[in-house]
């Protein structure tokens, strides 16, 4: 599997990074037991990938324990990643020198770990100051316990703000950052990139198949199911994204359902089925190696829930899109400024 570098740094990562928010049942839409978890690291360190990605608020901690005893014996051949912010054994939340401090030291320990490669803010902190956030990481660079430093969800202003703070306070600035991309969702192309490249900051991109809209899952009249009673037409697979998303019956849940089976997300889905079909590959592969293939994307996140689906997401990392076929998916895709979807991430839980 090819490797890059993140960003203007030495960290060198597989261009596929294993995301696991479906490892673990204990909460969550999305959940595969333990053993399924295991079987699917195994098979992606065959494969020769090399980086994994993980956050606390995972299945509430219990995804950070399943990585690291998966991982037992075998640590030094992974890049991990982790990331801190959110509220998961106790109320704190945030980006604050008390939070992340005590946010990082849980998950070391429940990676079984004394470090990690790649720590990453959860998303902006609107409260704390970005100094002492900056300072705060860069602490656990000196300190040993944490080797590189991300961000996710950040805006450019925020990246800009952050990169200049870690200068003021003399600290260790961004490397990487993990934005949500796909060719349903392309509003980090406006300004985020370009930001990034400016800053010498990797990105590591998620949310490339849309809840599986992208690969081609989904038909028109299911999203009647979502209680807007607009279209009828039968309900998802209840063991699909969307079918779990309606199942709790959780009203954010629902819009969300609704946004990821727009109109204009279905059309993009039935183009990306047509030149699956001519390429006689599956549209997941397409979608993947289209944002494989994008200036600044530096790795993938994909997010099987099986072995299976682990070899059909490695797939499109062989797959080169013909000029024509790329063409047609930009085309189909592409919006005007300011018309774009709105980021799902709060409701996702990435």
């Amino acid at each position: 599997m090819e490797h890059l570098t993140m960003g203007r740094s030495g960290l060198l990562v597989s261009r596929a990074c294993l995301g696991t928010m479906n490892f673990g049942t204990a909460n969550g839409l999305a959940a595969g037991d333990e053993g399924e978890a295991v079987r699917v690291i195994d098979a992606f360190l065959d494969a020769g990938g090399t980086f994994i990605d993980t956050a606390d608020l995972y299945h509430r901690g219990e995804t950070e324990e399943i990585v690291g005893r998966a991982l037992r014996g075998r640590r030094e051949a992974v890049v991990l990643a982790t990331k801190g912010a959110m509220p998961v054994a106790y109320e704190g939340r945030g980006l604050s020198r008390r939070h992340l401090t005590r946010a990082l030291e849980a998950s070391l320990r429940r990676l079984g770990t004394d470090y990690v490669d790649l720590y990453q803010c959860h998303l902006w902190d609107p409260v704390t100051p970005i100094e002492e956030t900056m300072a705060t990481l860069d602490g656990f660079v000196k300190a040993g316990k944490v080797r590189y430093l991300g961000c996710s969800n950040f805006s450019a202003t925020q990246i800009v703000e952050s990169q200049w703070a870690a200068e003021r306070v003399g600290g260790t600035a961004f490397v990487s950052l993990q934005p949500q991309y796909s060719l349903v969702q392309r509003v980090i192309e406006a300004e985020i990139l370009p930001v990034c490249e400016r800053h010498g900051i990797g990105t590591v991109v998620y949310g490339t198949l849309a809840g599986g809209v992208l690969a081609g899952r989904y038909r028109r009249g299911e999203a009647a199911a979502t209680g807007s009673g607009s279209r009828p037409g039968p309900a998802p697979d209840p063991d699909s994204r969307m079918g779990r998303l309606l199942a709790p019956g959780i009203p954010a849940a629902n819009r969300l359902a609704e946004v990821l089976l727009s109109e204009r997300h279905l059309d993009i889905a039935d183009e990306v089925v047509k030149v699956a079909a001519g390429l006689g590959a599956a549209p997941a592969e397409v979608a993947l190696a289209w944002v494989a293939g994008r200036p600044g994307v530096t790795s993938v996140v994909i997010g099987p829930r099986s072995v299976e689906q682990l070899r059909g997401n490695l797939a499109a990392f062989e797959l080169s899109l013909p000029e024509e076929a790329a063409r047609r998916l930009d085309e189909i895709s592409r919006v005007e400024a300011g018309s774009m979807d709105g980021s799902f991430f709060h409701l996702t839980s990435r």
